[in-house]
């Protein structure tokens, strides 16, 4: 026999399972937030910035960055950035950044 209630309770699951879906997957491609910023930076940055391979500029070197930011301006680093410079890859390995993500990366390392 056909129950209402177990109609509504398959409903209200399989509305709760696909509310908590889009949640997941909106938090998941929303671009870095301030808290990610760290994690971003040490996944796709640190390798180069943190020691200065590749004569990248060092995090925390922030007369460097300052010049650079003034000399190119930060749009125009961000393009940089996104086409690749000298040796970094385009992207500078952050394949999931988005314009905002990399002018917050910039200015995470210039502090």
């Amino acid at each position: 026999m056909f129950s209402i209630n177990k109609l509504l309770n398959k409903s209200h699951k399989a509305i709760t399972a696909s509310g908590t879906a889009l949640i997941l997957s909106t938090i998941m491609l929303s671009p870095a937030n301030a808290a990610d910023i760290t994690t971003t930076y040490d996944n796709s940055c640190a390798a180069c910035h943190d020691n200065g391979a590749l004569n990248a500029i060092k995090k925390g070197d922030s007369a460097k960055w300052q010049q650079l930011i003034k000399q190119k301006s930060m749009p125009t680093l961000i393009q940089s950035v996104k086409g690749g410079m000298s040796q970094m890859p385009a992207g500078g390995l952050c394949d999931t950044c988005n314009d905002e993500d990399y002018r917050k990366l910039i200015e995470y390392m210039s502090k």
